[in-house]
Formats: structure tokens, sequence, C-alpha cells
């Protein structure tokens, strides 16, 4: 499983690398220590600590996402597979995004709760980029 740096579920979560490490110092989320000393977050911890955080509306009211070029990077929070179609949920920042597409490109990028991803949003379709 991917885990993030705190920097990197900051960026993730559409806050600033302080408050993420607030939030992790005061147990709102869970870290573990890699051989380098560097503090990181599981990737599937990260993904439900997102959907909780937008659910809240905890998150830094300042923390801005850009759609400049219509992309949001984010973290996957749900895929649900049929067996022609799927469903991807992505949390970006305070953004949730909802994509449909075939089962076989979520099985190509090997999509996956807690791993990175982005979504480039063109008119009224969602693409998402595993990043």
């Amino acid at each position: 499983m991917q885990s993030y740096t705190i920097g990197q579920a900051a960026r993730l979560l559409g806050v600033s690398p302080d408050t993420a490490r607030r939030w992790a110092d005061a147990g709102r989320i869970a870290t573990h220590r890699d051989e380098g000393g560097r503090r990181l977050i599981d990737g599937r911890d990260l993904a439900a600590f997102s959907v909780e955080l937008a659910q809240s509306g905890d998150g830094e009211v300042d923390a801005s996402y850009t759609s400049a070029r219509n992309a949001f990077p984010g973290i996957v929070t749900a895929v649900k597979l049929g067996d022609v179609a799927a469903q991807v949920e992505i949390q970006a920042g305070p953004h949730r995004l909802v994509s449909l597409l075939t089962r076989e490109a979520v099985e190509e990028l090997k999509l996956e709760v807690g791993m990175q991803a982005t979504a480039r949003v063109k008119s009224t379709s969602v693409h998402i980029d595993r990043t």
C-alpha cells in the first residue's frame, strides 16, 4: 500500500503541512516512520480521513484548489467494479469527484483506495490519471 509524507498528505487534503502535522500530533490521523525517520501516513488511512474531513468541514477555510487546466489531484477514496463499468471516487481537498469509466480502464491503471490520482474534467466527463 502506498504511504504519503506529511507534505504530500497536506497537498492532497488541501491544507498546509503545519495543519497536517498538527492533526497527526493530535492523533486525528495515524502515522508511522520509515527507515529515514520520516513520518508517513498509510494511503487507506489518508483516504478515510479525507472523506471524514470533507464531510465535517474542518479543512482550512482559505485552502484553495485551482481548476487550472481542469486538473484535481487527490486521493482515491472508493472503487466500485461492475462487469463492464466501474465507478471511481476521488477526494481532492474539499472536492469529491466521481467518475464512471470502464472496468478495463480501472484495471489498467491499477486504481485502488488510498492511491494518489488526478481527476481531469472536460465538459461533463471526468478522466482519471494515475499519478
